[in-house]
């Protein structure tokens, strides 16, 4: 694998979401990130694309910080491969991970990109798509501009794959399962399984001995229980549309309801699948998915909005007290994602009242500000820990160990 002047390994991530693209370079083995860029807003007025260099010093450069118009995940892939050959010489990228949501029960672990592998993934578009797509859009572009790099995929899936089969299991005919492999997948996998890894450095213990309730709270979020370091159950299941609440996605309902309002509205399959992950959730229930303006509405006085949070909340404690019993013995409760690290107030929320299962918010460290992993209880029997997710990190953790293994 090439190197830097440092001698150091130099790792492409790609994180393609809905409507964004993240991107790092990440410098091993210092871990350091030496250019970071996102593309945010695809296909909106606010649509821009800014980018941060420190491979020159410790100081950040920015570079880039622009409106610009991204109608598509084309538009925003050509942009970022712009930027990326400005810097050929001083920046050798020796390897390139990409998150990939959905792997099915194709793919357990990180695997090296290949003409089949591609196939593999488009064929799992239907179960994820809002981002497998664009996940292997981002694959083809760079297989076709960076050829002779290695690429590997890291899937959101792989985590769960620990899941007993009683668990991952639905109660439907034998032959959707066997055909057609109707079972729960689960997702944020590479979330859960890196703020896990930080948990244990924190409680200062090694992971395969701590019992975990892992909350990622973002625009998409899920609840996951984690025993021993592995994953055991997860909120979502076949597809990322399961479990909680979420800005624009309904979560759990009753399977019959899309049925039902299929034959009664004459929608088409595809029309409620649209409904059910694009204008449903918090944005149904209050007309946005903005956390903190529902909660600035909430205080206005404004229904919906207190409808919206106090069903959000309700949903993810559910989840709580399910895993709790599930695990028997929990040792901290974790909250990252863009919700999980920045809303106090959701947080609080979230563990109300749990005192009498061991689990007790410091009011006062929940509300500071928080950059780094921290402590927000008040040194309960069950820790509750704040940590900054990076997906970003964990899939080049994973595409380099896969590299070194092939070696």
């Amino acid at each position: 694998m090439s190197k830097n002047n440092d001698n150091e390994q130099l790792v492409l991530v790609i994180n393609s979401g809905s409507s964004s693209i993240k991107y790092k370079v990440f410098a091993f083995p210092s871990e350091r990130v030496v250019l970071d860029g996102e593309v945010s807003g695809i296909g909106t007025a606010q649509s821009r694309h800014s980018v941060s260099l420190k491979a020159l010093s410790q100081q950040d450069v920015i570079i880039k910080d622009d409106l610009c118009l991204l109608q598509t995940h084309v538009d925003g892939f050509t942009a970022i491969i712009k930027t990326l050959s400005r810097f050929d010489d001083t920046l050798p990228i020796s390897l390139i991970g990409h998150r990939v949501v959905h792997g099915g029960d194709e793919f357990i672990a990180p695997t090296l990109i290949d003409e089949a592998v591609m196939a593999a993934i488009e064929r799992l578009n239907p179960l994820a798509p809002l981002h497998n797509p664009n996940n292997l859009l981002g694959i083809k572009i760079c297989s076709n501009i960076f050829s002779a790099i290695p690429q590997v995929a890291v899937f959101d899936t792989a985590y769960h794959q620990t899941m007993a089969e009683h668990v991952y299991r639905y109660a439907i005919p034998q032959a959707w399962y066997q055909q057609h492999k109707i079972r729960r997948y689960g997702f944020h996998g590479t979330s859960h399984q890196y703020v896990a890894q930080q948990a244990a450095q924190l409680l200062k213990r090694p992971l395969k001995e701590l019992n975990l309730i892992s909350l990622h709270l973002g625009n998409g979020a899920s609840v996951c229980a984690i025993e021993h370091g592995k994953s055991i159950d997860i909120s979502m299941g076949f597809t990322p549309l399961e479990g909680l609440i979420m800005g624009s996605r309904s979560g759990d309902i009753d399977a019959s309801i899309a049925l039902y309002i299929q034959k009664a509205c004459g929608l088409s399959s595809d029309e409620v699948e649209y409904a059910l992950n694009f204008e449903s959730g918090l944005k149904a229930l209050a007309g946005t998915n903005e956390l903190s303006r529902l909660i600035e509405l909430e205080a206005s006085g404004d229904h919906a909005a207190k409808l919206a949070l106090a069903a959000y909340v309700h949903r993810i404690r559910k989840y709580i007290g399910a895993y709790l019993v599930t695990l028997g013995d929990v040792d901290a409760i974790i909250f990252t994602a863009g919700v999980g690290e920045n809303s106090a107030d959701i947080r609080e929320r979230c563990c109300k009242n749990l005192a009498m299962f061991g689990i007790k918010l410091d009011r006062k460290r929940n509300n500071q500000q928080i950059e780094q992993s921290t402590f927000i209880d008040a040194e309960s029997p069950i820790r509750i820990i704040v940590i900054p997710t990076n997906e970003e990190l964990q899939i080049a953790y994973e595409a380099r160990n896969t590299v070194l293994v092939a070696e």
